[in-house]
């Protein structure tokens, strides 16, 4: 249980201490610095502690919001701070400083909280100070403030408040105006009933896997169930993040979920659908591998773009600007939303299509809906780039490094190439494309070892690319480029296999480092760094994973290549969820909620 310090005299007839106890506070009481010292020490080290001035007034969820959230070591709002156990030794010392003040163990307690804050500031411990809006939060001075205060606090109403915030502030139209308006009060009814987000995701993913199940029946009836499903999945998939906001129930097991679980519910679904079309005499294997190729790349240069940029220097563009003027028009907002095709609008798409067509003409719409989608955002983020005037910085540039996933062969070259820079065009875009047009060239002349040649052109120019920092206004391609290359050069030697069950072990292979490189993505976004250096060793890096399956194409029969490919999507996928798990359940992951995919 946390525990609450109530500074100064109660005032009666104040709820305060009967609103701390929901919270789920432990309230004690301090006359003066002296007492809040002798509490504080009193707590125990592991716990959260709050110190709370006696007169304050406002609503219980401007409470929830300022001393409860997970994500932050520190959290205040006016008469109020709490901290977690990384910020305990900061407010130990400021109350000890706030105790031994002139006056000894009787200084007032007046505005102590605030004194608090201030100190824990100075100290370098970032404070977070949520967004109240309407909410009210004062420490009133005199009886007419509190009144007033009173009076405000009865004008607003907290639970609507509560329910509105716990819908994310920007998301698709289709689940603004088709989803949100029902799902916020189904996770009311999930938090009055102590149900907690990780269950909602589970129950989430259960359902979506469950609608690949009816999909892979290939019967009509089952794909009208599995598109129900789909979107009762969705309205789930909602919930989750809207009953997380709602009780502020953050974790870092919910993180790892969320962050996940929908990339696992689509992809699982694509399968369910080609299995489906199978069971009909249709085989949409390469359709499902490449929608779930083109989807993977799209949110690769969501993620490159956003760490490109997000902590850029002098970081200005005429075109940005165009775009937040636009923004300012309300319909221009939704059109551009709807055009990129998010996953309200896409799932959608996939369900009723699924329930009144076939998978291939699923399928089909899903990849023209998605190239157009990844056409416009590409094109409106190169033209950006471009234009802007930015200094990025190191941070940025290993994010980058980071998310390209090099191995153990573009090391090598990397580190041979750097102290020989001047020999070689310096540009680290222009290296990542020159391996990925030689790949692709010699994946277009069929030649199995003219396509083994390319894959080690392919490794060799990986290498210069990432021989110096990704700092160019196009750098944040580089990425995108490699997960293109990788990801197409196993497609199509699946198909070119041309052996019944090439082409879902060439799906599971690309399911298992797609699963790998969302995960490094998230734990970039939750500054824990990348994943393991050992791990993207053992699993070769995308120019060694490249340049194996080109190899086992170029020796093997096509019976044999499938067997290899089906061994290599298991042994990759072992390794990397092993650790991914064993990382997301730690006590070293981040405590952060995803808010939602663009697209």
């Amino acid at each position: 249980m946390s525990t609450a310090i109530l500074t100064g005299q109660p005032v009666p007839g104040s709820s305060l201490e009967g609103d701390l106890r929901s919270l789920g506070f432990d309230v004690r009481l301090a006359a003066d610095a002296g007492d809040a010292e002798t509490l504080l020490a009193a707590v125990p080290l592991d716990q959260r502690v709050a110190v709370v001035d006696a007169r304050f007034v406002g609503h219980p969820h401007a409470l929830r919001l300022g001393l409860t959230d997970p994500r932050f070591a520190a959290s205040a709002l006016p008469g109020a701070i709490s901290v977690q156990p990384e910020a305990r030794k900061a407010l130990t010392r400021a109350v000890a400083h706030e105790s031994s003040a002139p006056g000894g163990l009787a200084v007032a307690t007046d505005h102590l909280a605030e004194r608090l804050t201030a100190a824990l500031d100075a100290d370098g411990v970032a404070v977070y100070r949520p967004e109240l809006g309407t909410l009210v939060a004062a420490v009133p001075a005199d009886p007419q403030e509190r009144n007033e205060a009173r009076q405000a606090v009865s004008a607003v109403d907290d639970e609507a408040i509560r329910l509105r915030s716990a819908v994310k502030a920007r998301d698709g139209f289709f689940t603004t105006y088709c989803i949100s308006p029902y799902s916020r009060y189904i996770a009311r009814w999930c938090a009055r009933r102590g149900l907690t987000p990780n269950q909602v995701t589970t129950a989430s993913l259960i359902t979506a896997l469950i609608a690949a199940g009816c999909a892979a029946t290939g019967t009509r009836a089952g794909f009208v169930v599995a598109g129900l499903l789909l979107m009762f999945s969705f309205v789930l998939d909602c919930t989750d993040g809207q009953l997380a906001r709602y009780s502020l129930q953050y974790s870092t097991l919910g993180a790892w979920l969320d962050a996940t679980f929908d990339r696992a519910k689509e992809y699982a679904y694509y399968a369910g659908l080609a299995l489906g079309a199978a069971r009909g005499g249709d085989d949409v294997w390469a359709l499902a591998l490449g929608a779930m190729i083109l989807q993977t790349c799209r949110h690769v240069v969501d993620f490159s773009f956003n760490e490109a940029n997000h902590d850029a220097t002098a970081n200005t563009s005429p075109t940005a600007a165009l775009s937040d003027k636009l923004d300012s028009v309300g319909w221009t907002v939704w059109v551009r939303r709807m055009i990129v095709l998010p996953i309200g609008e896409r799932w959608a798409m996939i369900a009723v299509l699924t329930a009144l067509t076939t998978p291939r003409i699923t399928f089909y719409a899903l990849l023209i809906g998605c190239a157009f989608a990844a056409t416009y955002t590409t094109a409106g983020r190169v033209l950006r780039s471009l234009t802007r005037k930015a200094r990025r910085t190191d941070r940025a540039a290993q994010a980058l490094a980071d998310l390209a996933d090099n191995g153990p062969l573009a090391e090598y070259v990397a580190k041979w190439r750097s102290p020989n820079t001047r020999f070689y065009p310096s540009s680290p875009l222009l290296h990542a494309v020159i391996g990925v047009l030689v790949l692709g060239g010699a994946l277009a002349s069929g030649e199995p070892w003219a396509i083994v040649a390319g894959a080690v052109g392919y490794a060799v120019t990986s290498g210069l690319a990432l021989s110096q920092p990704l700092k160019g206004a196009l750098d944040w391609l580089v990425p995108p480029f490699f997960r293109a290359a990788e990801y197409l050069t196993v497609l199509v030697l699946a198909a070119n296999a041309d052996v019944n069950g090439a082409l879902p072990a060439a799906f599971g292979l690309v399911a298992a480092v797609a699963y790998h490189h969302y995960d490094t993505v998230y734990r970039i976004r939750g500054n824990a760094g990348a994943p393991p250096h050992w791990l993207v060793r053992a699993i070769g890096g995308h120019e060694g994973r490249t340049l194996l399956v080109t190899v086992l194409a170029a020796l093997l029969t096509a019976e044999q290549f499938k067997v290899a490919l089906t061994a290599l999507a298991v042994a990759v996928a072992l390794l990397v969820l092993v650790e991914s798990i064993r990382f997301w359940v730690s006590s070293g992951a981040p405590a952060v909620h995803d808010e939602g995919e663009p697209a």
